[in-house]
């Protein structure tokens, strides 16, 4: 028996070396997956915003009236006599004229009773005669006649303030005397508003 010698095609060798090129591909890739680490787990840092606090409306008129108390330019007086609605004399004989201020005119010879002058002294005289109040500078010592200049306080109540929001007097600030204009201004604007006092009896 003569055996015959097997031959291959070409188109055999070409399908023969692809399979054999697509193992060692296939497994060069399986060596290199296995070899790969996993990419490291990204944690996500999330911050708590920060909560900021505003104030209260009381909180804020608090720290107001605790600022003004704690001023280093106030003393305490005695009160023994109201001259007017913004004119006080006080124990040692010194007269003081309420800072911001201007109620009518009264005591004045070269003038008449100014509209609504009487009750701005009287509710003067109800508020701070007699009693002990505190007095605070601002710039200036005195004015051209020799009155103290000061802003006036009884308790907790701040009397310029008091008698402008309540009508008994317009507003009347002079530099450098002007601390508290922005809160004058206010409080002269809120009895206009309103009406009352001056605002409401005295037209012209």
């Amino acid at each position: 028996m003569t055996l015959r010698k097997k031959t291959f095609s070409k188109s055999d060798l070409f399908l023969v070396t692809a399979i054999v090129c697509l193992i060692i591909f296939f497994g060069i890739l399986i060596i290199f997956i296995r070899n790969q680490k996993p990419p490291p787990v990204q944690k996500t840092i999330t911050s708590t915003p920060e909560i900021i606090q505003t104030p209260t409306l009381s909180e804020t008129i608090t720290s107001i009236n605790a600022t003004i108390s704690i001023s280093k330019n106030e003393t305490s007086v005695k009160v023994v006599k109201v001259i007017d609605g913004d004119t006080i004399e006080i124990e040692d004989g010194q007269k003081v004229r309420y800072i911001g201020i201007d109620t009518p005119e009264t005591v004045d010879p070269r003038r008449t009773v100014a509209c609504f002058g009487k009750e701005a002294s009287e509710k003067n005289r109800e508020l701070i005669e007699g009693k002990t109040v505190r007095l605070e500078k601002d710039v200036s010592e005195k004015d051209k006649y020799g009155r103290l200049l000061r802003y006036v306080y009884v308790d907790d109540m701040f009397i310029n303030e008091y008698l402008l929001s309540q009508g008994y007097a317009k507003i009347s600030t002079f530099p450098p005397d002007v601390r508290y204009v922005e809160l004058f201004l206010a409080a002269e604007s809120q009895a206009r508003e309103k009406n009352l006092g001056l605002w409401k009896k005295c037209k012209s």
